[in-house]
């Protein structure tokens, strides 16, 4: 929606900004509306979202057909692995493995808990029970967060719209992160990273949506064990 600002130099005089396009518009709701629908589920009201994306209602409606679709763009940019995938390819290759799998860690439990946080609270308010869990484009999802299956191991090209497909991309970024020591590894780099991403899956359903349950191991004690085992050194 096109907002009248002021004309440089001409005090007074208002001008009509430039209008968004139909796909920034859309992204700019769905941004909006995120947070908004990790707190309500499918109780939240398009009111709600147009009061925090400061537009009228009416215009929710000019790039969604209703609130159904704008609830699933929001589970789809929440699956979405961009952020995930950014903070993977800034991991410095220099630095210790160890340091290196802790920061990976840290940054898909970040992903898989604002997946949890947004799919959580569309179950609970019973918008997705019944359907198919929708694919990631990262490491799995919540509620269920070890029903995503792995990609094969084997050379066969994934099927396009696939999770293997999904998966491919966080792999690939998690595989880079043990290259620089590929020469020492006991098996291939791409093995260990569908390895730790199961382990990252796995330890996010763990330590619950507060990352605090008691007893849950931190990222680096959970990055030692899948280093170094779990016994510890024979004197």
């Amino acid at each position: 929606m096109a907002e009248a600002v002021e004309t440089a130099g001409v005090p007074g005089r208002r001008r009509r900004a430039p209008g968004m396009s139909a796909d920034e518009r859309r992204s700019m709701i769905v941004k909006a509306a995120l947070p908004l629908v990790a707190e309500y589920g499918a109780g939240v009201t398009t009111a709600k979202v147009a009061r925090a994306a400061g537009i009228g209602e009416a215009t929710i409606f000019r790039v969604f057909e209703d609130k159904e679709a704008l609830l699933a763009a929001c589970v789809a940019e929440a699956l979405r692995p961009d952020a995930l995938l950014a903070s993977l390819a800034a991991v410095p290759l220099h630095r210790p493995l160890a340091e290196r799998l802790v920061e990976a860690l840290d940054a898909m439990r970040e992903h898989l808990s604002r997946i949890g946080a947004v799919i959580g609270a569309l179950h609970a308010t019973g918008h997705l029970r019944g359907r198919e869990a929708p694919k990631s484009g990262g490491t799995g999802s919540k509620p269920e967060p070890a029903s995503e299956p792995e990609p094969a191991s084997g050379s066969a090209a994934t099927v396009p719209g696939s999770r293997e497909e999904a998966l491919a991309a966080p792999l690939a970024a998690v595989a880079a992160l043990f290259e620089p020591e590929r020469d020492r590894l006991r098996v291939a780099p791409e093995a260990l990273a569908r390895v730790f991403l199961t382990l990252s899956r796995a330890s996010a359903a763990e330590a619950g949506d507060d990352g605090c349950m008691p007893g849950a191991l931190s990222p680096r004690e959970l990055v030692d064990l899948f280093l170094h085992g779990a016994l510890g050194d024979e004197r």
